[in-house]
């Protein structure tokens, strides 16, 4: 009887009852459709970025820039950050076994989660400056700008759209990270301590 106990806590992940760790090694289909998704937003990271940073435009009214609004610099260097970090996941994932020790498991889970936001909060706060530029606030008594430098509206709301497909790419892969972490754990075993003590004595 006490072997048969050993072998329940050696399953059961302990006396603890806690989730045990399962060790699978991934396909290479598998990762190779992984790899491709993260790389994928790569081009459209470097796309957004190049058409803010061209994005600029002078007439008799004067000239901007996109230098000239926060959410815009932010905008380039969150694709920035984001382009660097797809390439370099993308190498990791495609090397064979390189992805399947929990630390990298838990660190891809990790920074795919802070770089989906990242790049939805810079695309979200730029949206919300094309607005204004669009529509004006009659409140504080703000004229649209679009009207006078449709150019640079026109180029930002691009770079804005390519950044709202990258948060697609993002999401995406977010789920994937978060299903190949979670599914390494066996769900938590419920121990009946009184059943297994009651075995143990009647044994003895």
């Amino acid at each position: 009887m006490e072997k048969s106990n050993d072998h329940d806590k050696a399953s059961h992940g302990g006396s603890g009852g806690g989730a045990t760790e399962k060790w699978e090694e991934t396909s290479p289909g598998i990762r190779t459709a992984e790899t491709m998704l993260r790389l994928a937003p790569v081009g459209l990271c470097v796309a957004a970025l190049v058409v803010m940073l061209k994005d600029s435009e002078s007439n008799e009214f004067g000239s901007i820039s996109y230098s000239n609004l926060t959410a815009f610099r932010y905008l380039v260097h969150a694709n920035g950050i984001c382009a660097g970090y797809s390439l370099l996941s993308a190498a990791i994932a495609a090397m064979p076994r390189s992805s399947s020790t929990m630390p990298r498991v838990w660190t891809f889970f990790c920074l795919d989660q802070l770089l989906t936001y990242l790049v939805l909060a810079a695309g979200a706060v730029s949206a919300e400056v094309l607005y204004l530029a669009y529509n004006g606030d009659s409140a504080i008594t703000w004229s649209d700008a679009c009207s006078s430098y449709g150019s640079f509206c026109h180029r930002a709301t691009a770079s804005v759209i390519i950044t709202f497909f990258v948060v697609c790419f993002y999401i995406l892969l977010s789920l994937i990270s978060s299903y190949k972490l979670f599914t390494r754990f066996d769900p938590p075993s419920i121990v009946d301590s009184d059943k297994t003590l009651e075995v143990a004595v009647f044994g003895s």
